[in-house]
């Protein structure tokens, strides 16, 4: 059975422009267009390598800590518990979490940094939801007539403008993709999902590697405090381990729950009924309560403090950067050494871009075992 949309949901059926495609695709009477671009999202190369890279803690760390792949499983499960509480296209939603962090290059953020500031100094920038809108339209080959994933309009708009809008002043290239408009309430939820579900996993992450320590969390972070306290008048005298999953949880359920509530309320108080109305608003609807968004705040600050800049991590962060910025002085002091294929692009675009989209394919222990290989080789010297 078709679940109930509500007037601002995404319709998603063959008379919505957002189904459209850049290039013709046999329609498929038991899968919606969004069901199709899901399938299209999980079988690309740039997906499955998703399990080689960094969330937080490198893919050499533990096979216990999360992946940028599992880390976007668990953003999808979120997103469509959302979606259906809301009222909106669930499969939209789910397509858009699914493909919300395929642009991420090795190495987490700090292998973004990288690349941004290799990129700042030919007077370009790496920006990962532009890298992934590049992925999906050009880089994956899976179709004889054309490149790319030809995925429907509304699936790129929201990989461009899930998590900020962009000027068409400074990307006129992105004109396609309605920049005077907000994005679907689909596209905004995915952001704040995406939150929800690194919140809770790098505390969870962040114990499990000795990084962090429970009652250090419970010292600084009021809401996971709150919900330690609530699972243990439940569960007294079980090991403070397992009431601390359990409060992982009960946090994640508060923050999803208060996202959907704050995000009803803000579309009552502005009187918002239809997706044009939605797409037409000067803000965002998707947003946590005040309440919530202090206690966010709380929680962000104390994992930068505690465990994005810890010692450990930090050594892990010079090392991507070392790594990341040789490569690219390699390939740039002589491009014709990139492969065959990349060699092919500098003839339409700036040699810059094209070893940045090199690097960026890689997973962690790719370029890490390339970098070594080419250092015992003395191809790269300090």
């Amino acid at each position: 059975m078709v679940p109930l949309l509500n007037n601002y949901a995404v319709v998603g059926d063959a008379s919505d422009p957002l189904t459209a495609r850049a290039f013709p695709a046999p329609m498929r009477r038991e899968r919606t267009a969004f069901q199709r671009d899901r399938d299209r999202v999980v079988q690309a190369r740039a997906f499955r390598r998703l399990a080689g890279k960094t969330q937080v803690f490198t893919s050499r760390a533990s096979d216990h800590f999360r992946s940028r792949l599992t880390h976007t499983i668990e953003v999808a499960q979120i997103a469509r518990d959302v979606a259906v509480a809301l009222g909106l296209n669930e499969d939209f939603a789910e397509a858009l979490a699914l493909a919300h962090d395929i642009g991420h290059p090795p190495f987490g953020h700090a292998g973004e940094r990288a690349l941004d500031a290799c990129l700042k100094r030919h007077g370009l920038r790496f920006d990962h939801n532009l890298h992934a809108l590049r992925i999906v339209e050009h880089f994956e080959q899976r179709y004889a007539a054309h490149r790319g994933l030809n995925l429907t309009l509304g699936v790129r708009e929201g990989i461009v403008k899930h998590s900020r809008d962009y000027s068409i002043t400074t990307h006129p290239e992105l004109a396609p993709y309605f920049l005077d408009l907000r994005p679907p309430l689909e596209a905004q939820i995915i952001d704040l999902t995406d939150e929800i579900a690194y919140l809770t996993a790098d505390l969870d992450d962040g114990v499990e590697s000795g990084m962090l320590e429970i009652d250090d969390i419970l010292d600084h972070v009021e809401v996971v405090r709150n919900a330690y306290h609530t699972v243990e008048e439940q569960h007294a005298g079980v090991d403070p381990k397992f009431l601390f999953h359990e409060a992982l949880q009960l946090m994640q359920h508060r923050l999803t729950d208060d996202l959907i509530s704050n995000t009803q309320m803000l579309m009552r108080i502005a009187d918002v009924h239809t997706l044009e109305d939605v797409r037409n608003f000067p803000e965002r609807f998707a947003l946590f309560s005040r309440f919530v968004e202090v206690q966010r705040f709380e929680e962000k600050k104390y994992l930068y403090d505690a465990l994005y800049t810890c010692d450990a991590l930090e050594r892990e962060h010079d090392k991507a950067t070392e790594v990341v910025t040789r490569l690219f002085d390699y390939w740039m002091e002589d491009p014709g050494r990139l492969p065959a294929g990349y060699i092919e692009q500098i003839k339409t675009e700036a040699p810059a871009r094209i070893v940045v989209d090199y690097i960026a394919g890689m997973t962690d222990s790719y370029i890490l075992g390339l970098f070594e290989q080419m250092e015992r080789q003395k191809l790269i010297t300090d």
